[in-house]
């Protein structure tokens, strides 16, 4: 989303309007570039519409951490999406309550890295283990960031970009069995509001800002340290979700429209890595930003989020499903 608070951006007044600016949402729409089609289900809403959330698969469930509510506070909350069973329930909230958090999966226990507590940027490095419902904190990252991207290759989480500035670019790895951070090569593109997913043990890194909504597409190798560039997306854009399934990354939603009345892209588009391209897909059924995926088998959920550009949090939640026998690798 795009901050209000002067000093957690250092070009906050030109990335564009400040949240809870729209106080009455218009209904969104979706884009009408994209082709139709029913590869979008609606599923059970969240108990807490929430947006800015961070959002992972773990042990066959969904989990939904923090945000911030409708009221604009920064929660701490934890809901998890039993999908056997079709509906949502609370876990043990958080220590610390955060916006714009990055997450990770790592040996069946969950990561909430940095984000935002509503009064200034974190480095704190959080760890869920389901089985007791417990919390507890772990060391802290180097680089103090939100809106930024995580993402598990080998033994190490990898958290790239983010804000405020000083974050754009910084690239550091996590080892949870040592419990300690690696300084990373630097992305060649600061950004934060950041999406991607990992193809071939490689991160690619999608969009973000500022100070415009960016198309960049950017690969990291971790054996080699090296950046690479790739095909940039359709659509360029910040606050958007990535998911990768079967090799295909998957790219939704987002904010910084400026041909939606809402300011948020309803986009739903899929690059291939063997031919480096792109192509559009269904639309979101709600376009929404503020939003991350889970992946269980072919279906990529898509939780809360928010319907307008700013604050407009939603308890929506749809899944994309992956059309079968679709593949890039």
């Amino acid at each position: 989303m795009r901050w209000a608070r002067a000093g957690l951006l250092a070009s906050a007044a030109a990335v564009g309007p400040a949240c809870g600016t729209v106080e009455q949402p218009p209904e969104p729409s979706p884009s009408p570039s994209a082709p139709a089609g029913n590869d979008w289900t609606a599923a059970a809403p969240l108990l807490e519409p929430r947006q800015e959330v961070g959002v992972a698969e773990l042990l066959g469930r969904v989990y939904v951490v923090g945000g911030y509510r409708q009221d604009h506070s920064t929660a701490n909350t934890v809901e998890v999406y039993d999908p056997a069973a079709a509906r949502w329930s609370f876990a043990a909230p958080m220590p610390r309550a955060v916006n714009h958090p990055m997450v990770a999966v790592f040996g069946e226990r969950l990561y909430v890295l940095g984000g935002d507590s509503g009064e200034g940027t974190l480095s704190t490095t959080q760890e869920y283990d389901p089985r007791t419902n417990t919390w507890g904190l772990r060391a802290p990252m180097p680089t103090a960031r939100s809106a930024g991207l995580a993402a598990v290759m080998g033994s190490r989480i990898y958290v790239v970009g983010g804000a405020p500035a000083p974050a754009g670019r910084a690239v550091e790895a996590y080892e949870p069995t040592g419990d300690r951070w690696l300084p990373q090569t630097p992305m060649p593109t600061s950004r934060n509001h950041v999406a991607g997913g990992v193809i071939g043990g490689r991160l690619h890194v999608v969009g973000g800002r500022p100070p415009n909504t960016l198309a960049v597409h950017e690969v990291f190798d971790p054996v080699t340290g090296s950046w690479s560039s790739r095909a940039a997306m359709p659509t360029g854009r910040s606050g958007h979700a990535g998911a990768v399934v079967r090799g295909c990354l998957y790219v939704f939603g987002g904010e910084g429209n400026p041909a939606a009345a809402t300011g948020v892209f309803a986009q739903n588009e899929a690059y291939d890595p063997r031919s480096d391209t792109w192509q559009a897909l269904s639309p979101m059924v709600t376009p929404r930003h503020g939003i991350g995926p889970a992946v269980l088998g072919d279906r990529i959920y898509v939780p809360g989020g928010a319907t307008v550009e700013g604050f407009g949090a939603t308890g929506v939640h749809e899944f994309f499903t992956v059309p079968a026998g679709r593949t890039c690798g």
